[in-house]
């Protein structure tokens, strides 16, 4: 069974037309797609979403430097303030001594304190390394520094 050129023709013909009448159907809806809306076209607008994107990058890299610059100096500052007034010597004035502990989140700090009596007052400073001194503490100095590593 031999096919006839010309009905080949008839063939191809028809569907060649209707294939190119596809194609531009689809070019027409490809740059429509691509134009996008107001003049934007898609490809600008992916790019300014790079840029977007690029930017909020650097931005939470800046945040999270900040977090923990910001962090290290919570952990250094005071978490724990204990005061305890007391009267060191019976018979003389009231509880105008005090002991307070100035301690941070790992217990390192100070305690100062300050003994008053009729014609002076002396005041003491006792450095503290993770909840301990090296110093020896009055019993109102060791009440403060333990209420201090409670609270904190």
């Amino acid at each position: 069974m031999i096919i006839e050129t010309n009905t080949l023709l008839y063939i191809f013909i028809p569907a060649t037309v209707i294939l190119a009448f596809l194609v531009i159907r689809l070019e027409l809806k490809m740059r429509k797609f691509l134009s996008g809306k107001n003049g934007r076209n898609l490809e600008g607008m992916i790019h300014g979403l790079a840029g977007e994107v690029r930017r909020l990058d650097a931005f939470r890299e800046n945040t999270e430097r900040w977090t923990e610059a910001a962090n290290a100096k919570i952990h250094r500052s005071v978490q724990a303030i204990e005061t305890e007034r007391f009267n060191p010597f019976k018979g003389q004035g009231g509880n105008q001594s005090f002991a307070t502990a100035f301690l941070d989140e790992g217990g390192n700090g100070v305690i100062i304190s300050s003994l008053h009596s009729r014609d002076r007052i002396s005041v003491f400073a006792k450095p503290i390394k993770e909840y301990t001194s090296e110093y020896e503490l009055s019993k109102e100095e060791a009440y403060v520094l333990k209420r201090a590593h409670v609270c904190s």
